[in-house]
């Protein structure tokens, strides 16, 4: 058996702040010699981007539905072997989702560190408290309250929480991570991002003695030992990887490395072509809306992904991916600039969310589990080959279009939850 200090760092909504907190909580452990590694609660690439960069470590996804029960308890487990400190960043607010954050933290016997935005609040910090500590109910570590103005106020929300400590607190910030459409922007586009990070973990107000009596949470250690077969052994697998095509799972990487594969990365952004060895191409999603006069401009890499196409090479084009694999891309100015022409269709960014939540594919294999997240729309004649199933309701998701050996679809696949099906796409272009 093997333990680790594990907390989940959870919230009333989205906004109060977990990010921020959990980021400024891991450089301060790890400033104070302790080993420290993030997960985070659902589908999302722009946080985890973050919390890497805090925690100098690869930050995975945990999800009893997407990731799975087995999955998430092998890798807390692994992570416990390594570390002296688990933090995991949860999605909206605690009870929020099916399953939620809480459903997560009760699973494994992991307390719940509440951070709460007071910005426009005082001793009713404690009734929020007390409100999400009961609803569940859920084990609660300890409160971690933000945009915290002065130290008067913060004598009045120590005033109002009751039984519970007062962990932390972070005052108002001049300055903060900064935002666009789909999240947080990407660390390596923040300007001095790490002196930032250093400044978070400095300014959180840590009570260490009430940090030291969260009890550590023990798990198996043999359940890290994982093998399967090796579906895509031999095989080169080329994946875009640059700033416009950056949202990738740690998780599916290793998943293709597990199943034999050897991977090889290119930047369509610096033109470079699909490698001349590659038996397979991912075109993960990203920011290419962000990125389209140096991506329309980028012949070598359009020539060369027709080319592969041409030979019938499996191409998955995901989300960001399909949207450059279409004739065209409009960005959010109304241009609407040349792309791959893989796919009939034009791609045009919107103002508002068009697909969100998680879907699941059915193939022949099993069930693909993953995500949609997208602010764009494609408008095509082809005919999808298949359709996603929403989570929520059961109501249809996102298409899937094949054309040749080409898979294209604005879902996100997390690749271990059907491993098979994830190898017939990269080994046949195909989901059956």
């Amino acid at each position: 058996m093997t333990s680790a200090r594990i907390v989940l760092i959870s919230g009333i909504a989205s906004g109060q702040g977990k990010t921020t907190v959990t980021a400024a909580l891991a450089r301060k452990l790890i400033k104070q010699g302790l080993r420290v590694r993030v997960f985070k609660t659902g589908p999302d690439y722009l946080d985890p981007m973050i919390l890497q960069r805090a925690s100098g470590a690869e930050v995975y996804a945990l999800d009893l539905w997407m990731v799975g029960l087995d999955d998430c308890r092998r890798l807390l487990a692994q992570a416990a072997t390594e570390v002296d400190v688990i933090l995991i960043e949860g999605v909206m607010g605690l009870y929020d989702g099916d399953p939620s954050s809480a459903d997560l933290a009760r699973a494994f016997g992991v307390p719940v560190l509440v951070v709460l935005d007071a910005a426009k609040m005082a001793q009713t910090v404690g009734a929020i408290v007390l409100g999400l500590q009961q609803y569940g109910p859920v084990e609660l570590a300890g409160v971690i309250v933000n945009r915290v103005a002065s130290a008067s106020h913060a004598r009045q929300i120590t005033q109002g929480i009751r039984d519970v400590p007062l962990l932390a607190t972070l005052p108002k910030l001049q300055t903060s991570l900064p935002e666009r459409h789909l999240g947080l922007v990407q660390p390596d586009e923040i300007a001095q991002v790490d002196q930032l990070l250093d400044q978070l973990a400095d300014q959180i107000d840590l009570d260490m003695d009430a940090w030291n009596r969260i009890v550590p949470v023990t798990l198996d250690e043999s359940l890290t030992q994982t093998s399967g077969p090796q579906l895509l052994a031999g095989k080169n697998i080329a994946i875009a990887r640059d700033a416009a095509f950056a949202f990738v799972y740690h998780a599916n990487l290793e998943c293709l490395r597990a199943s034999g594969a050897q991977l090889q990365f290119f930047s369509p952004l610096n033109d470079e072509p699909v490698p001349a060895d590659a038996d397979a191409v991912y075109i993960p999603g990203g920011y290419p809306e962000l990125h389209c006069a140096t991506l329309s401009a980028a012949q070598r890499w359009q020539d060369s992904m027709r080319d592969a196409h041409a030979k019938d090479i499996p191409i998955l084009a995901e989300c960001g991916g399909m949207m450059v694999v279409a004739d065209t891309l409009t960005d959010a100015e109304g241009k609407a600039w040349p792309m791959v022409g893989l796919l009939k269709g034009e791609v045009s960014m919107q103002k508002k969310l068009a697909g969100l939540g998680m879907q699941a594919l059915a193939t022949a294999d099993g069930e693909l589990r993953g995500h949609a997240f997208h602010y764009s729309i494609l408008s095509t004649d082809a005919e999808p080959v298949a359709q996603t199933v929403k989570r929520s309701n059961g109501a249809q998701g996102e298409a899937v279009y094949k054309q040749r050996a080409l898979i294209a679809t604005y879902f996100h696949a997390y690749f271990s939850s059907c491993p098979a099906a994830m190898a017939n796409i990269f080994s046949k272009g195909d989901l059956a």
